[in-house]
């Protein structure tokens, strides 16, 4: 159903079942799946892709203008996966040429009151982010990882998979994958272990990302030395492990300790 206070473009693509409340603003190019629920007072701009069976609260911007000075006026894209939750005041920007045009937000996450995430990031799939957490532009977030309310993330991060960072944190470097860091400058606080056993994540695992981490960040190695002893010991045959080192190794920002 389409409220008749709503502003629907008609060279907008609208699904089957699609639900547009009072006084949203639907642009030329928008393309919405079936089952999608718009709040009131929405506003989703041109270069905005939506997927199926999403909520979208009142007052939340969509698909804006990235907010980069080089940007003038290219036409770029923002693209919504499936069964995401947006709660009111979010604002999602679209990408910028010079970071590839495109701002991905991936399926089934939640996105709580007033987050930002801007220009050409990438979110994975079942992200949460909490009240006010902000990403800036060209950060990566892998799956199943928690933003806390007020986080700051700096341009060009990475967050790795189910990592957790406490409320009011400030990021400048990459976030290891399984890891908890907080802090006004972020520092880790040792192993997820309460997130990882809750998505099934075995006792030998945890054990041995555990061992990974003591190695690498609580040794005094040289991170070259604590990566090469990872690699000698028998938990480098553990997939996860094999991740963590990956994503430590490809690292541009460095990474927090």
């Amino acid at each position: 159903m389409i409220h008749p206070t709503a502003l629907v473009d008609p060279k907008a693509e609208i699904g089957e079942n699609v639900n547009i409340g009072p006084y949203s603003v639907i642009e030329k190019g928008v393309s919405i799946g079936e089952g999608t629920k718009i709040g009131p007072h929405v506003v989703v701009r041109e270069g905005t892709q939506i997927g199926k069976r999403c909520q979208i609260y009142q007052f939340s911007s969509i698909g804006e203008a990235p907010q980069a000075l080089a940007y003038k006026g290219e036409p770029t894209l923002l693209q919504i996966g499936d069964h995401n939750i947006i709660r009111e005041f979010v604002t999602l920007h679209r990408g910028s040429i010079k970071g590839g045009g495109k701002t991905i937000l991936g399926n089934e996450n939640f996105i709580m009151a007033y987050s930002h995430i801007a220009h050409d990031c990438q979110v994975g799939n079942h992200v949460v982010m909490a009240n006010g957490a902000t990403l800036a532009g060209h950060i990566l977030i892998e799956d199943h990882a928690i933003i806390g309310g007020l986080a700051a993330i700096h341009q060009f991060c990475r967050i790795g998979t189910h990592a957790i960072l406490s409320g009011l944190t400030g990021v400048s470097q990459d976030v290891p994958p399984y890891m908890m860091a907080a802090g006004d400058r972020a520092k880790l606080y040792g192993l997820n272990s309460v997130g990882l056993k809750r998505h099934q994540f075995s006792e030998q695992e945890i054990k041995a990302l555990k061992k990974a981490y003591r190695i690498i960040f609580r040794t005094g190695l040289t991170l070259e030395k604590a990566i090469k002893t990872v690699e000698e010991d028998d938990i480098f045959q553990i997939p996860k492990v094999q991740h963590l080192l990956q994503f430590i190794q490809h690292s541009k920002r460095g990474i927090c300790r």
